[in-house]
């Protein structure tokens, strides 16, 4: 599976071919035979997913300590949990998909991946999987895990003030926005500072009303911040009352780093074809994937050489069955072609043939 997500490859035809292609190699990596398509499929839907996302945490619990950015100097943004979701539209309605039914033919089906990333890292850092048509508060539950003191960050669409509640009562500090229709009451004001940033337009104190008869309160601290930059007012919650206001506003910024991931992912391991048509499947594919953007990003991160994430994703597919030390290839690319040079390692072939009496 790590095979098809390097290689990008859309059906099991091409899986197989592609292993047929590197007969000659596969001894080395452990296989004794090329597998059948038929086998492949059924063992994509009999062995279990889980399997994947545990080989998947064992490499990243392994290898955590390569993964932290050494440039995150400051303190809060080392404890720093962003979360968000993604969907992937599926072809046949497997797991059910957001949205009303179409008038004509049968809607697609979706998975949703709610992932955890570290600000510092950069990688998934928890991941469940859900229809598509799951509310993202659900996940919310999945976060009493955060060590106390953590900070965590996401967008409104994960509404939940009873678990807001919980995370106050465990000292994990949120930052989120506050929804249009959110109900509560001022209660005071905090005066700002004369150096605070200049879009820093209100901070106060608020308590928010939740509940079946709104019986239930939640006290929150609210900042109003307009951004020059994108001219938009933007209403922030906290349940943190120590940081200075623009920090919070730069917490939720930092938000805008799971996006980018997101797009990493479905540009550079796009995941519009499945091997499979079952939701186990489906999975395992994902938990493919995101294996092989995890060991790129360590890879990435054991050499000094700057390189873009989608150039060694070029680099490692075109070199996947080679004999080569990726390493210092990548450190060095043509300093280990003139190495190879200089050992005379190179067969000095034309592509053409050479007869007497001829020229090319």
């Amino acid at each position: 599976m790590l095979f098809v997500a390097f290689e990008g490859y859309h059906s099991l035809r091409e899986v197989v071919l592609g292993l047929l292609a590197n007969a000659n190699k596969l001894s080395h990596l452990g296989f004794s035979y090329i597998v059948r398509r038929s086998t492949f499929s059924e063992a994509n839907q009999r062995r279990s997913s889980k399997v994947f996302g545990e080989i998947y945490m064992d490499v990243y619990h392994r290898h955590a300590s390569s993964l932290a950015d050494s440039r995150l100097s400051d303190a809060d943004m080392k404890r720093l949990y962003i979360m968000d979701s993604t969907t992937i539209s599926l072809f046949k309605d497997i797991l059910k998909g957001v949205g009303r039914n179409p008038k004509e033919g049968k809607k697609k089906g979706g998975i949703k991946a709610h992932t955890i990333i570290k600000a510092d890292e950069n990688v998934p850092y928890l991941i469940r999987y859900s229809e598509a048509v799951r509310h993202d508060h659900t996940f919310l539950k999945e976060v009493h895990h955060l060590p106390k003191g953590s900070i965590i960050t996401f967008d409104k669409g994960y509404v939940d003030y009873a678990q807001y509640e919980k995370f106050t009562s465990c000292s994990i500090w949120y930052v989120t926005r506050l929804k249009d229709n959110a109900l509560y009451q001022a209660r005071m004001e905090y005066e700002i500072p004369d150096g605070a940033d200049s879009g820093v337009l209100k901070d106060e104190e608020i308590v928010l009303f939740y509940g079946e008869k709104k019986q239930d309160e939640h006290k929150a601290r609210r900042i109003a911040y307009w951004d020059n930059e994108n001219s938009r007012l933007f209403e922030f919650i906290t349940n943190n009352f120590v940081l200075t206001a623009e920090k919070i506003a730069l917490i939720y910024k930092r938000r805008w780093q799971i996006e980018l991931l997101f797009k990493q992912l479905k540009q550079n391991f796009p995941l519009k074809y499945f091997l499979g048509d079952n939701g186990n499947a489906i999975e395992i594919q994902i938990w493919s994937a995101l294996l092989a953007n995890l060991l790129i990003t360590l890879i990435k991160s054991k050499i000094n050489r700057k390189w873009a994430f989608s150039n060694m994703v070029s680099v490692i597919r075109q070199h996947l069955m080679n004999y080569i030390n990726i390493f210092s290839f990548l450190e060095d690319p043509e300093g280990c072609w003139r190495t190879l040079i200089l050992e005379n390692t190179v067969k000095k072939q034309s592509l053409f043939l050479h007869k007497e009496g001829a020229y090319f």
